[in-house]
């Protein structure tokens, strides 16, 4: 992204930077509109700019005239300054273990719930999309996320194996992911409630191009893929490497996930797991950038979306 001003490179640098709110506005109105401020409701651009409020009212006639750098985005009727934001955007963007919402309490000054609502609004803008598939070599496993269910309490117990229909032995009540890694590309992952062809399968063809090689493990759900991929196996009852053949890939990444989740998070309910995948996938595939590249690349991802607390807390319906 160009702009007219200095990036920060560091978290001081970003600090000193966006405490000014002139500086702060000026880059998110830069940011979100490079060509020019537009009107978000509308797209027209005749309007009026307001400096003291630092804001804008369109010259259209409908409803909601008047709007901000905020609105349309996760900002949209927060009341915090755009420094919090933006600073908190580069501590979740570039901790390498995630930042808790406890810790963002502290460095901004805001209350834990505040922090929480704040780090799942920013990890809604750190979703990807894209309808390219995966090629070349790729990595295919599965992992179970969750305490055990003999340790949590009635109504945890409850929750946690509704959302691991059909897991056995000590996989029981854990919540269950798929990962696929292309070598030296970047990385996807998935909330899925079993680990039946119906699901994995699905989920390969979905995101792996036809004729691609594709490493797995000895799981059944994986045999049908002899059909459209190079399906190569490695039997971990037996070893972990053949040649080229492994999942050591897909396993690095489940290893910096899981240490996320038990020594930053601790306790993630698994209703919002998603999120907490989408946080950690944002930083992997973006691994090989600078602090300031990937805060860049979240900070231009919060357009369009928007989360509310009432859809935050809202019970999810299981897939």
């Amino acid at each position: 992204m160009n702009t007219e001003f200095e990036q920060p490179e560091t978290l001081i640098e970003a600090v000193r930077y966006f405490a000014n709110p002139d500086v702060s506005h000026a880059f998110m109105t830069q940011l979100r509109w490079p060509n020019g401020v537009c009107c978000p409701r509308c797209g027209s651009t005749e309007f009026t700019a307001i400096p003291k409020r630092r804001t804008w009212e369109c010259k259209g006639k409908h409803p909601k005239r008047q709007f901000s750098v905020k609105v349309g985005t996760i900002f949209e009727d927060s009341p915090l300054s755009l420094d919090k934001w933006l600073c908190t955007i580069w501590l979740i963007a570039n901790a390498k273990n995630g930042v808790s919402s406890y810790e963002i309490s502290r460095s901004i000054g805001v209350t834990q719930k505040t922090g929480w609502f704040m780090l799942q609004r920013i990890r809604l803008a750190m979703q990807t999309g894209t309808f390219e598939k995966l090629k070349g070599e790729v990595e295919v496993d599965e992992t179970f996320i969750g305490g055990r269910v003999g340790n949590m309490n009635a109504k945890r117990r409850k929750t946690a194996t509704e959302y691991a229909w059909g897991a056995k032995r000590g996989a029981q009540g854990k919540s269950i992911v798929v990962g696929l890694l292309e070598r030296g590309g970047e990385v996807r992952v998935a909330h899925v409630p079993h680990r039946r062809k119906t699901q994995l399968e699905v989920k390969v063809r979905e995101n792996v191009e036809p004729g691609t090689q594709v490493y797995t493990d000895a799981l059944n759900s994986y045999r049908r893929l002899t059909e459209d991929y190079r399906h190569m196996v490695v039997d971990h009852a037996v070893e972990y490497v053949n040649g080229h053949i492994h999942t050591n890939g897909i396993e690095n990444f489940w290893s910096l996930l899981k240490r996320t989740l038990r020594g930053t998070y601790v306790s993630v309910e698994p209703a919002h797991l998603f999120r907490y995948l989408d946080e950690q996938v944002f930083r992997f595939n973006n691994r090989k950038t600078t602090d300031a590249a990937r805060f860049l690349k979240a900070a231009a991802s919060i357009i369009g979306k928007r989360l509310t607390y009432e859809e935050l807390i809202a019970k999810p319906e299981l897939a």
